[in-house]
Formats: structure tokens, C-alpha cells, sequence
């Protein structure tokens, strides 16, 4: 069985010519249509994806029956047919191979998924998948890349899995695998540049957040009481925000807080909760 990859012919030489194994299945389609390994289409070849690495996306990006599962270049469904058997998901699959995604639609009936599975013939890049809390996905770097954009205004915390190709300097939070099953994960994270005004509690009140970012890489400095201080060990991870600093009088605090667009709400810690706090984005 196959995942659509979009790709060269010098890209399939290079896989093809490691002799790995890719999937188990010798017949890759249906008596209505039967595929062939490397066959071209709008811009694409077929690699098949083996059902090891499959599992390990979707255990990797949590999958649970709560999700919303998007497959971009679906091939034969096997994603997102995976999807919905093994993790009780609803899910969907773009195909832009009008054979190819008939297929899928096929192969989801005959596993009784009609209902949990649902895939469109369409262009990935014309397609709303906005929806999806997980996307997977096996498409080049440059694919990737123009996929991007998209990628970074989901939802935070919607959890992505490549197969084989990262998104150049957008780090993966996770890779798993290795060689040609190799994959990569990355949760998508809240927007926070800019400056904040901390309100409620007494420590806090009136402080001011500056915030830089690059992805899921966070930076910045809290001004207390005119006294301005670099945060430390600030991570972001979808739409957590977490981050150290010393305060004016010499005592280590730490912040937790959810992101919600141009707010924030969460607590001051020090050993325990200290008190809550709350910010609001004004540049």
C-alpha cells in the first residue's frame, strides 16, 4: 500500500535503490485499480509507507477518538484509515489522484470506516483542513515548506507528523525513527510576540512581558516595578507558556499560562501557587 509523495525521479532512485522494505501488501489496489510503485501523477510519485512508522506517527501525535485526523496526499487511505480503526478517530484524506482517492474511499468501505472515514478528491493546497487536530503528512521539503504558512495559523496545539522530510528551520519538538523510516513531530504553537501587560495578583500587577519568538522558541524579559529582567528557560509547547525569572527582590518565580489569542490566564509559582495571574497582549 501506498502514501502519495510529491517528488523527483532522482528522489525514487535514491529510495528505491536502498532495497528497503516498505510495506508488507503485494497487491496495492482493488479489481477497479491497481497501482504501481513510482507511478507519476500531478507532480508526484508513490513510496510505500510501512505500517511500523505509521503506528509510530499516530502513537507519537497521541491520536485519540476526540481527534480530527487529516491525511495530506492520502494515496490508498492507509493513514487515515489507520486513523480510524486503531485509535477510534474521525478521519480524512486529500488525494488529488481522482483513481487514487476512489481507491481510499474503497478501501475504508471494505473495512466498515465509511463513516469514520471520509476522503476528498482535491488539491492539498486548495483544501480546508483548518479542522484537523492532527495533521500527517509525506511530501518534500519544498512542499513542506509551502505548506508552512498554513501549518503555523492552525489551531495551537494541533500536533503534525511528517514522514521522512522536516520543515527547515522550524525544529521538530520530536523525531522518531531512523533512515528511510524516519519521521518528525511538531506541535503547533501559540503566537506570542510582543509586549504584555500582566494584570492581577500583587507580585505581578501592572509588570510588563516582552516576548520574541521563532516557532516554538521563546525569549524576552519581565519589567517589575521599573526593573527589568531576562526570563529564563521559557518554553512553548502549543498554547503553554512556561518561564523563569528572578524578581526584584532576589527570589525565583516561575509562570504558568494558557494562551488564548491576545490573553493569557495561569498562576505565579514559587514552591507552590503563589497567586493567579492573567496578561493581555497590547503590542
Amino acid at each position: 500500500m501506498l502514501h502519495t509523495l510529491l517528488g523527483s525521479l532522482t528522489v525514487s532512485i535514491a529510495l528505491f535503490g536502498t532495497g528497503a522494505v516498505f510495506a508488507n501488501d503485494s497487491k496495492l489496489g482493488d479489481d477497479v485499480y491497481e497501482p504501481s510503485v513510482g507511478q507519476g501523477g500531478k507532480d508526484v510519485i508513490w513510496v510505500p509507507t510501512p505500517d511500523s512508522l505509521i503506528k509510530q506517527m499516530l502513537d507519537r501525535a497521541d491520536v485519540q477518538p476526540t481527534d480530527i485526523v487529516y491525511d495530506l496526499g492520502a494515496g490508498d487511505g492507509k493513514i487515515a484509515i489507520a486513523a480510524a480503526r486503531d485509535y477510534g478517530a474521525r478521519s480524512y484524506g486529500i488525494e488529488f489522484n481522482p483513481d487514487m482517492a476512489a481507491l481510499a474511499t474503497r478501501n475504508a468501505q471494505r473495512q466498515g470506516l465509511a463513516d469514520k472515514v471520509t476522503i476528498i478528491n482535491g488539491d492539498i493546497f486548495q483544501e480546508d483542513f483548518s479542522e484537523a487536530t492532527v495533521v500527517t503528512l509525506y511530501l518534500l521539503p519544498s512542499l513542506n515548506l509551502k505548506l508552512r504558512p498554513t501549518l503555523l495559523d492552525m489551531k495551537p496545539g494541533t500536533r503534525i507528523v511528517s514522514n521522512s522530510f522536516d520543515m527547515a528551520d522550524w525544529e521538530p519538538d520530536d523525531t522518531l525513527g531512523k533512515d528511510y523510516t524516519q519521521g518528525y513531530f511538531w506541535i503547533v504553537p501559540a503566537k506570542v510576540q510582543g509586549t504584555w501587560a500582566i494584570e492581577g495578583g500583587v507580585e505581578l500587577d501592572k509588570a510588563e512581558l516582552n516576548l520574541t519568538q521563532q516557532f516554538q522558541n521563546v525569549g524576552g524579559s519581565i519589567t517589575i516595578h521599573g526593573e527589568t529582567t531576562p526570563l529564563l528557560s521559557a518554553k512553548l509547547s502549543g498554547d503553554n507558556l512556561v518561564f523563569r525569572f528572578t524578581n526584584p527582590a532576589g527570589k525565583h518565580r516561575v509562570a504558568e499560562l494558557k494562551v488564548a489569542g491576545d490573553r493569557m490566564v495561569g498562576n505565579l509559582l514559587e514552591n507552590t501557587s503563589l497567586e493567579e495571574i492573567s496578561a493581555s497582549r497590547v503590542k
